[in-house]
């Protein structure tokens, strides 16, 4: 059978096309394991990392013993109490062992027989118990073990969870006296350092960092374009499409940043769906550019996991929402610092980075997903949108949008609703209103995103993809003569990049000599329709 593309579970080399981990493990095995680290692997949902893990039990087989247990298989009752936890524990670990390629070992089934037979012959064990006899297992197998605990957060509001990396720290504190495992790897979405954020308000204060000895985990887990052309190649050989592959690994990349799930779900739409979901789609178009933008469209019409728990999230912390918002919308620069709250969250959740000293969204269609999900609350309640809504039908000539009257009609709508407001409302809403009034006009067929090198507090450009067809609008706030030519200057140069000869500058005005409405500007041989609010 073919390798396909998998979005579901665990990805195996010899079923599924996959980005080879072999660098990354062996970085990880020579910074972290080799060097008897403990650390935490935190990151988003869909991030790749149980298959990272099940990947790196095999490399590291070799040299260690590794142990591999899943949280998941553990439930709430298990944390009901400290000897309910441990045995349960202690189950789990003796399974570890069984699935271990040293259990048949001579060497090892004097001190594997030993820690069975303690789980087995014993109704209760408390931690102390527990780590006893794991200490001594440490001390007689001949290879250092290492224990990798994956959905370690799914325990982490639990206090007997707690105890348990206590106690864990404590031997590795002391481990020249009393051996314990050579390494620890714990994997989920909730760093097991930030095990504060998860205790409820009134158990804040028995936090006590229990996790402090682990080690920064700095390898980055996001593939990169020459990764995902790999891996393109090995299906190009396979089936021989006749794509670019350099330029297809380029736009999905531009579209990911490498987010593992993202780049699958695109590559197994573009392989297994877009031929029924776009009939019409020449398959010569697939694997092109045309394709990728059309796989980006469907994946942001289903309802996938991933996406409903970053909307889950938002709902679940306010001031992480306001501030995606006045990201997105204001163009606001809010400085990168993980000691802020919100900023650590968006970050563990995998829906913020680091660019420049300021805090971005992780990457387009992330950004393109929040767009919809903020547009779709306001929906009802937002004159704009209701306005877009009623309008959408004038717009669509020929299959392509008429940009320059969607302007001209958002300028009257926007004239008659907000336009006795100050200058500080309108800086603060007027892209917003722009964004929700067009979103009715191209949803279904189109999508927009905003161009994250340009996003600031004065500008903005969307970028809008309509039925193949890009159009380019830039969102300024007016700060004087010299700053507009230049803005125009710059969209004239940004139109080179798209290939495109017109351009599209609406500008919010605070000056009292403006001149409202519609004028045509051209530089060279490339036009700008300016729209004056």
């Amino acid at each position: 059978m073919r390798r396909y593309f998998n979005t579901e579970g665990i990805c195996e080399p010899s079923s599924h096309y996959m980005v080879q981990l072999d660098t990354r493990l062996d970085k990880i095995k020579r910074a972290y394991v080799d060097r008897g680290k403990y650390l935490t692997i935190s990151r988003g949902r869909q991030y790749g990392k149980t298959t990272t893990l099940k990947a790196l039990i095999k490399y590291l087989s070799p040299d260690y013993l590794v142990l591999f247990l899943d949280f998941q298989m553990l439930s709430s009752e298990s944390f009901r109490n400290e000897s309910v936890f441990s045995i349960a524990f202690a189950e789990l670990l003796q399974k570890a062992l069984q699935n271990s390629h040293l259990t048949q070992s001579e060497k090892c089934a004097q001190p594997i027989g030993q820690f069975f037979s303690f789980t087995q012959m014993n109704a209760t064990i408390s931690l102390r118990e527990l780590f006893s006899h794991i200490s001594l297992l440490c001390k007689t197998t001949p290879l250092p073990i290492v224990l990798i605990i994956d959905e370690a957060d799914n325990a982490s509001n639990n206090h007997v969870f707690i105890d348990f990396l206590s106690m864990l720290r404590g031997y590795y504190l002391d481990r020249e006296n009393s051996p314990i495992f050579h390494s620890v790897i714990l994997a989920g979405v909730y760093d097991i350092k930030n095990l504060k954020l998860k205790l409820r308000p009134e158990e804040e204060h028995q936090y006590n960092s229990p996790w402090n000895i682990a080690a920064k985990f700095n390898i980055n887990m996001n593939f990169t374009t020459k990764e995902i052309a790999a891996m393109l190649q090995e299906y190009e050989t396979d089936c021989h499409t006749g794509m670019d592959v350099p330029a297809v690994a380029k736009e999905i990349f531009l579209y990911t940043c490498g987010y593992p799930y993202l780049v699958s779900a695109i590559c197994k739409i573009l392989d297994e769906d877009l031929p029924e979901l776009e009939p019409d789609f020449s398959s010569k178009c697939i694997w092109k550019k045309e394709g990728v933008t059309q796989a980006v469209h469907h994946l942001l019409k289903e309802d996938i996991p991933l996406l409903a728990s970053m909307a889950k999230q938002l709902d679940s912390y306010a001031e992480l929402h306001t501030m995606t918002e006045e990201i997105l919308y204001e163009g606001k620069q809010i400085a990168y610092s993980q000691m802020e709250k919100s900023v650590n969250l968006g970050t563990m959740f995998g829906f913020f980075k680091e660019n420049n000293g300021h805090v971005a969204i992780a990457n387009r269609i992330f950004e393109m997903a929040l767009l919809n999900m903020f547009a779709a609350k306001e929906a009802v309640s937002n004159e704009a949108y209701r306005y877009g809504q009623r309008d959408k039908n004038q717009f669509i000539q020929y299959g392509q949008l008429n940009m320059r009257l969607i302007l001209e009609k958002f300028i009257e709508h926007f004239t008659d609703i907000y336009g006795n407001n100050d200058e500080k409302f309108i800086e603060k809403y007027g892209r917003k209103f722009f964004l929700l009034y067009l979103k009715p006009i191209i949803n279904g067929t189109g999508n927009y995103y905003i161009e994250a090198q340009t996003r600031d507090m004065c500008r903005t450009d969307v970028i809008i993809d309509y039925r193949g067809i890009q159009y380019v609008i830039e969102l300024k706030i007016w700060h004087g003569n010299a700053y507009h030519q230049r803005g125009e200057q710059q969209l004239a140069e940004y139109l080179d990049y798209f290939h495109l000869q017109t351009g599209y500058l609406l500008s919010f005005n605070f000056n009292q000599k403006k001149n409202p409405g519609i004028k045509e500007i051209h530089l060279d041989d490339r036009t700008i329709i300016e729209a004056v609010v």
